[in-house]
């Protein structure tokens, strides 16, 4: 049985030893009564919503990662810890996990967190006629039993050997039952968790926690509120850093990084991510149903250049549909930039002019310098791009708005994806397989092979490594060759803090882990 290590912090001091540190014990609170306790955090985008089991983007649930715990989570390298559960067993089959839960445990509003809380959050966001976003995630669930108050019982339909992974997800984090109940489709605008922080306010650009006085988790949290502002401008996010008016920003304007290289008082951070990007063709529409025009593209466009010019170098190719650092990566090699060649297959498929089309992307510097490179590299095969940069919530539900491939408008859109899970299969069931076609999951592209799909679902419903294995070789060969992306880039997780600030990160999938945040 697994011992969540943050409860381990506590430390008690008795009789001779006590007396002895008093004085510096005293001298330590004052030292920190007058530390500043109020963090800001600056970020490219809006939140979308704060009930992480409708949230398709990771920055709204990284940020609900303040409010809301699930029965496992990641630390700061993506490694699974115990969260709420102190542990698990699972049945051979991998069919049925029975996890043992902390006791004592009480949602922000008082009730109590216990094996029916489970039940009710889990089934929630299994239940198809909920709509939530990320009910893919739990698909495979068949239900939940309360085998006591501190003992619930998951039955899946099928074998998964990602469920461990998957319950990681920060979108199953839990939410009290009174919420879910109280607020029901508005639970998105009041969560209520377990978590170290007590939501306050959320407007379209900030939001607000505090303190909870009554964490469960001894000596956390360290401070007293935490905001959340979206500042969509590079240079407006690095000046609140330089001015002390944020503490931490993300992403770092790779442009500006040598401007913060010598200020004794900015930390930056540069560390591999499995965030990648590209631009999503819709394989349903002329002209992108033709493989050729899709290779050709990738053929039409110089990496090397473009991470040199958007990000000023610091990412790394893509090679894959999924990248290094998460389970069952297979290297595929790489498309070379050869407008020859571009233009020799867009003539092969009916388009020796090239043709016009359109790419959405959210409205932020990084997203609309990438689109404008990528226009310009399209120009010289005759393809005319138009960009079209688009407010996150906005864009978002052109995307997904869609209830079928036949009525959906898409054409390109620039956009990017982390398996929040570690595990290859959130990496690209959510992508390329028919299931996750809008506005259930984010197959953007509408890719269906069947092939593909076969190679996906035996990856999920084994928990044999080889057979995994496997399955998602086969499947990351053809997706490569299919190209239902222009494949980008992989990000570097670039952020600047000060650096006084410790326990403040980005996950490897981009998500944000501030609950040990404190300054030094």
């Amino acid at each position: 049985m697994s011992i969540n290590p943050e409860l381990r912090r506590r430390s008690v001091l008795t009789g001779a030893t006590a007396l002895a540190a008093a004085p510096a014990v005293i001298g330590a609170r004052a030292e920190a009564a007058a530390m500043p306790r109020d963090l800001t955090v600056a970020v490219p985008d809006n939140l979308v919503t704060l009930d992480p089991a409708d949230a398709n983007d990771t920055l709204s649930q990284g940020s609900c990662r303040l409010m809301l715990e699930g029965l496992y989570g990641f630390d700061e390298n993506m490694k699974i810890i115990p969260k709420l559960a102190t542990g698990y067993k699972a049945n051979a089959m991998a069919t049925e996990f029975t996890f043992t839960l902390h006791q004592g445990v009480k949602f922000h509003d008082g009730t109590p967190f216990n094996a029916e809380a489970v039940k009710i959050n889990l089934e929630r966001i299994a239940n198809p006629a909920n709509h939530l976003k990320r009910q893919s995630l739990l698909s495979v669930l068949d239900h939940v039993e309360v085998v006591n108050e501190h003992t619930a019982k998951v039955v899946l339909k099928t074998p998964f050997g990602a469920f461990i992974p998957t319950v990681a997800h920060p979108a199953l984090a839990l939410s009290s039952p009174a919420a879910i109940k109280k607020y029901g489709k508005d639970l998105g605008r009041n969560p209520v968790g377990t978590g170290p922080f007590i939501f306050t306010s959320w407007t379209p650009d900030t939001l607000k926690v505090h303190a909870s006085p009554h964490y469960w988790v001894k000596g956390l949290p360290h401070m007293r509120t935490v905001t959340i502002r979206s500042v969509p401008e590079n240079g407006s996010r690095l000046a609140m850093l330089q001015t002390g008016e944020a503490q931490y920003i993300f992403p770092m304007p790779p442009e500006l990084v040598a401007t913060i290289a010598h200020n004794p008082k900015i930390t930056l951070v540069n560390r591999q991510s499995i965030i990648i990007h590209g631009a999503a063709m819709n394989t349903m529409k002329k002209p992108f149903n033709d493989v050729r025009v899709r290779q050709a593209l990738n053929y039409a466009v110089d990496k090397e250049a473009f991470i040199k010019i958007v990000y000023n170098g610091y990412a790394d190719q893509m090679d894959s549909p999924e990248p290094p650092l998460l389970s069952f990566y297979k290297k595929q090699g790489a498309w070379p930039y050869d407008v020859a060649k571009a233009k020799k297959l867009l003539a092969e498929a009916g388009y020796p002019n090239g043709f016009e089309t359109e790419m959405w992307g959210a409205n932020n510097t990084l997203v609309i310098r990438g689109m404008q490179f990528l226009q310009q590299q399209f120009a010289a095969v005759g393809v005319k791009l138009k960009v079209s940069p688009l407010e996150v919530g906005l864009l978002i539900s052109k995307v997904y708005a869609a209830p079928n491939p036949q009525e959906a408008t898409v054409q390109m859109n620039y956009g990017g994806w982390s398996s929040s899970t570690g595990d290859a299969d959130w990496g690209l069931r959510p992508l390329f397989t028919k299931e996750a076609f809008p506005p259930k999951m984010f197959n953007v592209a509408y890719l269906d092979d069947p092939a593909v799909n076969k190679d996906i679902a035996d990856g999920l419903h084994t928990a044999d490594p080889k057979a995994r294995a496997a399955a998602y070789a086969d499947a990351q060969k053809r997706i490569w060759q299919d190209c239902p992306w222009v494949w980008l880039d992989i990000d570097r997780i670039v952020d600047a803090r000060a650096s006084n600030l410790q326990g403040a990160y980005r996950l490897p999938d981009g998500g944000l882990l501030l609950n040990d945040a404190h300054f030094a």
